[in-house]
């Protein structure tokens, strides 16, 4: 009976929950109402190369994640380390390379490097890059470089508003040769100064500090023995100091060497690694500065690998990208896979489905961080099983016990190579293979592949072009016909395969030696 009682009470209470969940879904105005703007996510605060990413350009946002890599902050401490770089505040006396072996002994790590060498004498802004980052090395070298100095001269000036003269004639393209303590080769060559402003003179010391932000690889005390020429009194340099080396500066959480070696002593002795995350930054600050493609994370192991950057494979990418531009390549989590130079500009990728989009520069992270997922095809699959049965050999090509249907109906080559072809010159007739046109079409069309590749990358000039001098006598009419008569060519093949398979070898033939007659010259448009 009470039983009976508490299951009435739950109906009542449900069925009067009901009533005025109906009454609440009656009474209001419930619609999707317009808006103007659209809801976006606030990424302005991110770290790194996520910071702004909402404001990316999607070209999808489909895609499997995976459990697998981690944002660059939250690397365990041993994976951090080896990513990482310190902005080191470098001490008078000690040169470049003994700074960096005995950072290399603190950490005890393999491989350190740094951003471009500083005299003995010199203070100031050093990138030491640690491990895995020493492949940004040659990149950060070339960056350019921002110094403050002392110049003494050696005679008093009028007013300071000389120095100040004499400092912005001084801009500009510059022949230098190195000093006499130089490291490198004394030959005369060209460095850029972007800028320079004097900051202050004492004129009773004859000293001027003056600031410059210059090309890698400028001398600062040849261009204070020129400023003492161009003045007509000599001068010399006194002090110098770099306070800017590529985007890292001296507010950029610039260390001591003897913070970098607390923080060592500090995580080996009481396991606490907070000191040593303070004092390393990762890898990818030195990228902030780069326009950034996201990959999804399926691809990002092909491309540790070697493979092209498919924009297939694209998320998301960056305005303002330009062709032969440094760009870097990301992960989903905010990881650097590599730096590229861009085959393609935004506007391009935006309207293209298929293509290269850069071309790699250097792989950054490791191998294998992600899974491998390529080569998981049906074709692919297949092909592993026959190579382990014995049917193809190691390399995955036929052998005596290959079963002939795989040699006639499986040429991988030829058919990308007909499709290249069929794309080239605008036709969509699907393609059927038989075994016997897939033998006499192999040299075939494997010479029309390159010939349509060449096409449309390049252009065509016939022989007598070639020994004549090409800007004068080449015109865009001679261009547009070469380029038509082998379009023309092209369709006459298609329309042999489609119509009539059985003389195709014969036209095969007189189509080869049209195009040998012609002596067609291909170029490349760089």
């Amino acid at each position: 009976m009470v039983i009976f009682e508490i299951c009435l009470l739950i109906y009542i209470y449900i069925f009067f929950l009901n009533c005025c969940h109906q009454e609440i879904q009656e009474s209001g105005d419930f619609l999707i109402k317009p808006e103007s703007k659209v809801a976006r996510l606030d990424t302005s605060q991110w770290p790194l190369l996520l910071k702004n990413f909402d404001k990316l350009n999607i070209r999808t946002a489909h895609y499997t994640p995976l459990p697998h890599g981690s944002n660059p902050l939250k690397r365990n401490i041993h994976d951090y380390v080896r990513t990482g770089f310190i902005n080191l505040d470098k001490p008078a006396n000690p040169s470049s390379h003994e700074v960096v072996a005995w950072i290399k002994r603190i950490l005890r790590v393999e491989k350190t490097g740094h951003s471009g060498t500083l005299d003995p004498k010199v203070t100031g802004c050093l990138i030491v890059c640690v491990e895995r980052a020493t492949r940004l090395v040659k990149s950060q070298q070339s960056a350019g470089k921002e110094y403050v100095g002392i110049v003494r001269l050696h005679n008093a000036l009028e007013n300071e508003h000389q120095l100040a003269r004499a400092l912005e004639c001084l801009t500009g393209a510059l022949f230098q040769r190195p000093p006499l303590i130089a490291a490198v080769k004394r030959q005369l060559r060209v460095r850029t100064i972007y800028e320079s402003k004097l900051i202050e003179y004492d004129a009773e010391r004859r000293l001027g500090i003056f600031w410059v932000s210059c090309e890698a690889g400028t001398y600062i005390r040849t261009l204070c023995v020129h400023l003492g020429l161009l003045l007509g009194v000599g001068g010399q340099m006194q002090e110098l100091r770099r306070v800017r080396s590529g985007v890292m500066g001296e507010k950029d959480n610039l260390v001591t060497m003897h913070d970098v070696l607390d923080a060592q002593w500090q995580f080996d002795h009481n396991k606490d690694e907070t000191y040593l995350r303070r004092v390393i930054y990762p890898l990818e600050k030195l990228l902030v500065s780069h326009k950034r493609i996201v990959m999804k994370d399926s691809a990002v192991n092909a491309i540790c690998y070697g493979a092209k950057i498919m924009l297939p494979g694209v998320l998301r990418y960056e305005d303002g990208i330009e062709v032969n531009q440094d760009i870097v390549v990301i992960t989903t989590k905010g990881e650097a896979i590599c730096t590229a130079v861009a085959l393609m500009t935004t506007a391009v990728i935006s309207t293209c489905d298929h293509g290269v989009v850069a071309k790699i520069k250097r792989v950054i992270m490791e191998r294998d961080t992600y899974p491998r997922k390529w080569g998981l095809g049906p074709k692919a699959s297949q092909k592993k099983m026959m190579i382990q049965k014995g049917l193809l050999d190691k390399h995955g090509k036929p052998n005596g016990s290959t079963p002939a249907d795989w040699k006639e109906g499986y040429a991988p080559w030829l058919i990308a190579g007909y499709a290249h072809i069929r794309f080239a010159i605008g036709v969509n007739t699907p393609l059927t293979l038989s075994p016997p046109l897939t033998s006499y079409l192999t040299f075939q069309f494997l010479r029309l592949f390159v010939f349509s590749l060449l096409y449309t990358r390049g252009r065509y000039y016939t022989s007598s072009e070639r020994v004549q001098n090409l800007p004068n006598t080449h015109t865009r009419e001679q261009d547009r016909k070469t380029s038509h008569l082998f379009c023309k060519q092209m369709h006459m093949i298609n329309n042999e395969i489609i119509s009539n398979r059985q003389h195709i070898n014969e036209n095969c033939i007189l189509l080869q030696s049209k195009m040998m007659n012609q002596e067609v010259v291909c170029l490349w448009r760089c």
